[in-house]
């Protein structure tokens, strides 16, 4: 049984996600024209390797983002927007 890890349930089994795609930060919506828009939902990058993506815990409706290796499917860490976030914040 392969587990995933929620940041609000804990270990899952990985039956109860569903996939949401891959993160990318939400551009301007003041400022984006409508080929930049297109660009964000409906072209994704699709790499080999480390990729942050959407994942949702599906009994709870819970939303989060997982690093996973897409060329070896380990889930390398498991953590919530706001965790995302603050991370980021903390990179400068």
């Amino acid at each position: 049984m392969k587990l995933l890890n929620c940041p609000l349930n804990g270990p899952r089994n990985i039956t109860e996600f569903s996939y949401g795609g891959e993160y990318h930060p939400q551009p301007d919506d003041q400022t984006t024209d409508a080929n930049a828009w297109a660009e964000y939902v409906f072209f994704h990058h699709n790499k080999a390797g480390l990729v942050l993506e959407w994942w949702c815990h599906t009994p709870s409706s819970f939303w989060f983002l997982a690093e996973r290796n897409t060329l070896t499917d380990e889930v390398i860490n498991t953590l919530t927007l706001a965790e995302f976030k603050l991370r980021e914040a903390s990179r400068g």
